[in-house]
């Protein structure tokens, strides 16, 4: 098994694997950050998944991992996955098998029309949510503080989710297939609450105090916020034939809780979230990544389908101020999925067929 990104998530990744007893080979940009890993040949894994865990490469050479692997796991942050598809591109045949290990919304679309932009058209492409809250810890372990026991996967068609249900069905036990991939990258609880809270946070965050995310940084107001986008994730679903569970359901499926107790009352009171800090700094995924592969392509499809999503494109142009940087342009777009042309019923017949 290839892992390509070897930040927590992907770390967390190899060390799951490698606990199943899949020989994994790591790629990093820079296994300097990994020293310990890189000089050990193991991986340390301290929480939820708990031991040393051997990787049978870690390399800075992409085509190594590729030539070795004929399934590839893509571990790093959405955002990066256009540089990626293009790296990869000329070192995968119709052998390979890629698995977006955090796709957000419609990433396999990103990412096959990327692959086909850069010559490679062969292998297939499938999504799921990244099934781990991990942290780094050192360079050579990761600390996992929970592993989601539930998580929707999906090729961009029906035909591609169909033909690799089995193995992932096998690898990952408790996740299952969406009805069609817009329905796996709206059935996301971090996509409906990093952005909110974030913003909830933003003078605490922009100067730099150590807060807890989801017990400091939540409040019944950042809850409305939240339930408000939430119910246009909603919306946009029942455009496109998608049944996306509500957040108190998601967290549920995810780690197990009460889904009588609220949200804001599930959250802070979930052994999972209870020592995850918020970011230290605007300038973090939580919202450049939902925002830009989440929100914008969410609000993108939702005008195709005449569905209003006001706090979502509020927000989409809040944090572009703030990043200045206009996400509408930057981030994944219809264009970036090869659907620039196609109305929402020629998208939804598309993905369903």
């Amino acid at each position: 098994m290839g892992v390509i990104g070897a930040g927590a998530e992907g770390l967390a990744l190899a060390a799951y694997l490698s606990s199943a007893s899949h020989r994994v080979h790591l790629y990093t940009r820079d296994p300097r950050r990994i020293a310990g890993v890189t000089r050990d040949g193991r991986i340390r894994a301290r929480g939820t998944i708990e031991g040393e865990f051997p990787v049978g490469s870690v390399t800075d050479d992409i085509g190594t991992v590729v030539r070795r692997c004929s399934v590839v796991f893509v571990a790093t942050v959405t955002t990066a996955y256009l540089g990626v598809a293009r790296e990869l591109a000329r070192h995968l045949s119709g052998r390979h098998t890629v698995v977006l290990f955090s796709g957000k919304l419609c990433g396999c679309a990103e990412f096959t029309t990327a692959l086909a932009g850069a010559g490679s058209e062969d292998a297939d492409v499938i999504e799921m949510d990244a099934l781990f809250a991990a942290r780094p810890d050192g360079d050579r372990g990761v600390r996992v503080h929970g592993f989601k026991r539930w998580t929707l996967f999906s090729g961009l068609t029906q035909r591609v989710t169909d033909r690799h249900a089995d193995f992932l069905r096998e690898m990952f036990p408790g996740v299952e297939p969406a009805a069609n991939v817009i329905e796996r990258g709206l059935a996301d609880f971090g996509a409906v609450a990093h952005a909110p809270i974030t913003l909830a946070n933003i003078s605490r965050i922009d100067r730099g105090e150590k807060v807890l995310f989801y017990r400091e940084g939540l409040s019944e107001r950042t809850i409305v916020l939240l339930e408000a986008l939430s119910a246009e994730f909603h919306a946009v679903g029942r455009a496109y034939s998608a049944d996306v569970p509500p957040p108190a359901e998601l967290l549920d499926l995810y780690y197990g809780g009460r889904r009588d107790g609220g949200v804001l009352e599930t959250m802070r009171t979930m052994p999972v979230y209870r020592e995850i800090f918020a970011p230290t700094s605007l300038d973090h995924r939580m919202l450049r990544e939902d925002v830009a592969s989440t929100l914008v392509p969410l609000s993108e499809l939702a005008r195709r389908a005449g569905v209003p999503v006001p706090v979502t494109d509020a927000i989409v142009t809040f944090v572009s101020v703030l990043a200045g940087e206009n996400y509408r342009s930057t981030g994944r777009t219809l264009a970036r999925l090869g659907w620039e042309r196609l109305s929402g019923r020629q998208i939804l017949q598309r993905i369903q067929s």
